[in-house]
């Protein structure tokens, strides 16, 4: 429930504490005394939208702060855990209204956006009034309430649960039929192509060290080639060796004839066949030290090739050839295992569905029996409101054939207004002062079943009186012992049943340079002499002082006569 209520500088509220208590508290004051600010600031603070105006003038900002005390096991607590809020027992919602628009939201102290501040607050505070309900414009509320009423909420919940694991087989049913029927299409494809990589053994890293070596030998090609030119020079058909080696035959024949002539020639040639036979060997040994084969580089090119040629036509890295190949593979090996695992699957999602269609036809027929004795329930509050004309119906259109995680019915609150009146949409068909009158009686019969711990009730009592006045604050006094009731009212009778009542009025200041709104709490003296206004108006009378202590009395009695039935 709403604990307390504190605004700064919010239009004509300077400062203002407010404390709740539980049960029925009434907000009354002459028109355009500031009930309607009140009201906006305290939807500023449960998210509601902001506006620069809002600001009192001459402020630069303006602050709503709203405390509530909560039940340990309400859901606004899993929220909290949810969005990592710090949670140690009391909840405070703080709005901040800059004079530019800007706004910032703080739920315990912790900044947070303003949509979660706005889910928080739809879930602590309902406002109603005759052209506003944000409970039952969304036609899935009525749902919830009614499941509420019936007793209903876990067996929704379990449909809901029935529903997304059916839907969740039949979406992996889609898939792999889907991924089987692709299989299939490329089956020639895959043998083809795992024959084809089975055959190419490519290896993962083959593709670096081919082409490192390819790189080593290429480069030793260019030394080879010109250690084999000069091997052929020096050793080859083009060598000087044997033409060396006949002159120095020659010249030894010559020797004896000439001694001292010939020997250092022939010497000087030995030296340099020597020189040659040297140089042939070391040439020899060159190349076979530059490991050089062009068989061998024609392998190693012709691989590379094959195996780039593979990574293009399979779109892959060459080092992911191994892979594709195992993808392949597997592909193949799911459309050959495919029709039984499909099989498997196919009964899962059948027998998923067989359950949700059970749970969510049993759920519909308990909805509609639920349906049945809300509207004898609500019909029965409607008479006293002055609706006695009028009647409500919980219209329920159920598509067995198709369903959803809410089950098969689609629900919402109908109307008659008057008889031989076609029944319609409540939202449409009943005007403001009937919306109001046919929420509270709902509100009534709904009060511990799907309501919101705090509900607000703005001037719902408008435009009647006498009779229909009292019923209406009969009833917002038993709405507030299931639940906190705040209604704004100009209803004596509505008045009389709180067990708080604040009186709101606009002041001059003490510098009396403008005009603040004031609230104040009400003793019981004060409440009569307030009740008494009400009443007779702008001059309070004898005759209205004890009409309105006699609506005090009554409103004793019925609080005392409620307890004891209780």
């Amino acid at each position: 429930m709403l604990a307390a209520l504190a605004i700064r500088d919010i239009v004509l509220i300077e400062r203002l504490d407010l404390a709740f208590e539980p049960g029925l508290t009434v907000l009354t004051g002459e028109t355009g005394a500031g009930k309607s600010i009140l009201l906006d600031a305290f939807t500023l603070a449960l998210g509601g939208r902001g506006d620069g105006s809002l600001v009192r003038h001459g402020a630069g900002q303006g602050q709503v702060t709203a405390e509530f005390d909560l039940a340990l096991d309400h859901p606004v607590r899993a929220l909290l855990a949810e969005a990592g809020i710090a949670d140690d027992g009391a909840l405070v919602l703080r709005r901040i209204q800059h004079a530019d628009g800007r706004t910032r939201a703080f739920v315990n102290d912790q900044s947070v956006s303003a949509q979660m501040l706005r889910a928080l607050g739809a879930a602590l505070v309902e406002i109603h009034g005759q052209h506003a309900d944000r409970a039952l414009v969304d036609t899935s509320s009525h749902r919830v309430l009614l499941d509420a009423f019936g007793g209903l909420t876990v067996a929704a919940a379990e449909v809901a649960g029935l529903w997304r694991h059916w839907r969740a087989l039949t979406e992996e049913l889609d898939a792999e039929r889907a991924r089987l029927d692709e299989a299939a299409r490329e089956a020639d494809f895959l043998r083809h192509a795992v024959e084809e990589l089975t055959a190419l053994g490519a290896e993962t890293g083959e593709e670096e060290r081919l082409a490192t070596r390819r790189s080593e030998m290429m480069r030793y090609e260019k030394i080879a080639t010109d250690l084999g030119e000069a091997h052929e020079v020096v050793g080859g058909h083009g060598s000087p060796v044997p033409t060396l080696a006949a002159a120095v035959r020659r010249l030894e024949r010559r020797a004896g004839e000439a001694e001292a002539l010939v020997r250092p020639a022939v010497e000087a040639i030995d030296q340099a066949l020597n020189a040659l036979e040297l140089a042939r060997t070391l040439l020899e040994e060159a190349l076979r030290a530059a490991d050089f084969d062009p068989r061998e580089l024609e392998r190693i090119e012709e691989r590379l090739f094959a195996l780039r040629a593979a990574g293009r036509k399979y779109s892959c890295r060459v080092d992911d050839l191994p892979q594709t190949a195992a993808r392949f593979v597997g592909k193949l090996e799911a459309l050959d295992n495919g029709a039984q695992a499909l099989a498997g699957l196919e009964a899962r999602a059948a027998e998923a569905e067989r359950a949700y269609r059970a749970a969510a036809r049993n759920l519909s027929e308990r909805r509609h029996r639920a349906g049945v004795a809300l509207d004898a329930a609500v019909n029965a509050e409607l008479p006293p409101l002055k609706l006695e004309r009028a009647q409500f119906t919980t219209d329920i259109q159920t598509d067995a054939a198709g369903g959803g995680a809410d089950g098969y019915d689609r629900i919402e609150f109908w109307v008659r207004t008057n008889p031989g009146t076609r029944p319609g949409p409540m939202m449409k068909v009943a005007s403001g002062g009937e919306l109001a009158r046919f929420l509270l009686a709902l509100k009534v019969v709904l009060a511990d079943k799907g309501s919101a711990p705090t509900l607000v009730f703005d001037e719902i009592d408008t435009g009647v009186g006498g009779a229909v006045a009292d019923a209406i604050g009969a009833r917002l006094a038993r709405l507030g012992a299931k639940a906190q009731v705040i209604a704004v009212t100009h209803a004596p009778q509505v008045a009389a049943r709180a067990v708080q009542h604040y009186r709101i009025a606009k002041e001059m200041t003490a510098e009396r340079d403008r005009v603040a709104t004031h609230v104040a709490p009400l003793a019981p003296d004060h409440r009569r002499e307030e009740i008494a206004r009400m009443l007779s108006g702008a001059e309070i009378t004898t005759e209205a002082r004890a009409a309105a202590e006699r609506l005090l009395k009554s409103a004793e009695t019925a609080k005392a006569v409620t307890k004891s039935s209780a």
